[in-house]
């Protein structure tokens, strides 16, 4: 055929109309082609660039939170956080830019997270990660975040590992640590208990070896003192055989690590079993509403927790004005929330660290400047913090909150015990 059209060419002068037709639509094909290419060539490096930085009057804020799974009850963190960022939009935003703040869930499963990571930034375009809860799904994603330059900020974790400028230099916690608070609690049973036995009911991860970690080498020598441990999964609803093994260990105080539902089991099963130890509880499930109030408030009398932040039940802080505009908050913008649930507190305290890096950061909202702002506060206190209880970070510094005060639940509110407690400790060696 192509012989055929050829020789038609050369004994009829000027190519029939059809044939003229055939090859300039060839061509204008080819050209479309080639244009449609420069676009696309010509767009990647603008995404590219609008990745690096806040597009238009829009902060895009990333997050990944446990809204369903065993863990579930931390996902207030990410509800009040939701309802700060609606505060912060209501009043103008930062800097004249309104924040968009795409929360989604992942279980508590790591493999979940890691899909949701990358959905959140290649294809929902946010800027930066904030506040993701637990410390597998974070894991997870960290080297991702760390290879592609995006923030990982405030890790919703006690995690060590958020505190390593050198080798992550785009992840950071915010939380003290739970090894340290391990210690804050073998320091306080040698002060209050010298002779006394410990068990131990940890969760059986990396959340729950920490803070067992940590309360060993805060006993040191006296670590004898522990005459039982046992360990359990986080997926497991059933907590009887192991309360009774440490009963029967002859143990009279009982440190537990583990998330709030299983926190409210123990509680409930010792007191059925009566017994009664010194009961020390882990930060993370001093939550009056998800394992106090489950495990019968009279059962939870004398539990002795840590805390960084007031507790709006407790009738010290009814005059104080940040409790008074915190529990506004709460009615206006988070009218569901339960306002005797300590994750709601932390989660707004998290989001008002976040604001002040925003605010730090000027017109320049980059990625780079986020993690230099992050990088630089000094002595930030936010409004609901405990008094004497301040932010501060460097290039070398990627622990925000370093302190901590005993505090113990007196059937109705967390009372403090002592002063605040500076819970950083030179046996770690920092990664800087």
């Amino acid at each position: 055929m192509g012989d055929k059209l050829r020789s038609l060419g050369r004994s009829a002068g000027p190519l029939p109309a059809f044939v003229a037709m055939l090859m300039q639509t060839k061509r204008q094909t080819a050209l479309s082609i080639s244009l449609v290419l420069a676009a696309v060539l010509a767009a990647a490096p603008l995404r590219a660039q609008q990745a690096q930085t806040a597009a238009g009057n829009e902060i895009r804020i990333g997050n990944v939170m446990p809204y369903t799974g065993p863990l579930a009850a931390f996902a207030t963190i990410g509800r009040a956080e939701a309802a700060y960022f609606d505060m912060v939009n209501e009043h103008g935003g930062i800097n004249g830019r309104k924040v968009r703040f795409v929360s989604v869930d992942d279980s508590s499963n790591p493999k979940i997270a890691m899909e949701q990571t990358r959905d959140l930034v290649e294809k929902q375009g946010v800027l930066l990660m904030f506040g993701s809860f637990g410390t597998p799904s974070n894991l997870a994603v960290r080297k991702y975040l760390n290879e592609n330059k995006v923030p990982q900020l405030f890790v919703a974790s006690g995690d060590e590992a958020w505190a390593h400028p050198v080798t992550f230099p785009w992840t950071m916690g915010w939380q003290p640590t739970f090894r340290a608070e391990g210690r804050i609690y073998a320091n306080y049973i040698q002060a209050a208990y010298p002779s006394r036995k410990i068990a131990v009911l940890w969760q059986n991860d990396q959340f729950g070896r920490d803070l067992f970690k940590g309360l060993q080498e805060g006993l040191g020598d006296t670590a004898g003192m522990i005459v039982a441990d046992l360990a359990f999964d986080a997926s497991e609803t059933a907590i009887q055989n192991q309360i009774g093994i440490l009963k029967n260990s002859g143990a009279d105080i009982l440190v537990f690590d583990g998330a709030p539902a299983i926190a409210a089991r123990a509680i409930r099963v010792a007191a059925d079993l009566d017994w009664h130890p010194v009961f020390i509880l882990d930060n993370a499930s001093a939550s009056i509403a998800s394992a106090l109030r489950p495990a019968g408030l009279q059962n939870s009398l004398g539990v002795i927790s840590t805390s960084f932040l007031k507790d709006a039940g407790d009738a010290s802080w009814k005059d104080d004005p940040q409790i008074k505009a915190w529990l506004a908050f709460m009615d206006k913008y988070y009218p569901d929330g339960d306002k005797d649930d300590i994750y709601a507190v932390f989660g707004y305290a998290a989001a008002d660290t976040l604001m002040q890096v925003l605010r730090q950061c000027g017109d320049d909202l980059s990625r780079e400047n986020i993690m230099r702002q992050a990088a630089s506060l000094k002595d930030y206190q936010s409004p609901i913090a405990l008094p004497g209880i301040v932010i501060n970070t460097g290039p070398k510094d990627f622990r925000p909150i370093k302190q901590m005060r005993l505090v113990q639940f007196d059937g109705n509110a967390w009372q403090p015990i002592g002063d605040v407690i500076d819970s950083a400790f030179a046996a770690v060696r920092e990664d800087n």
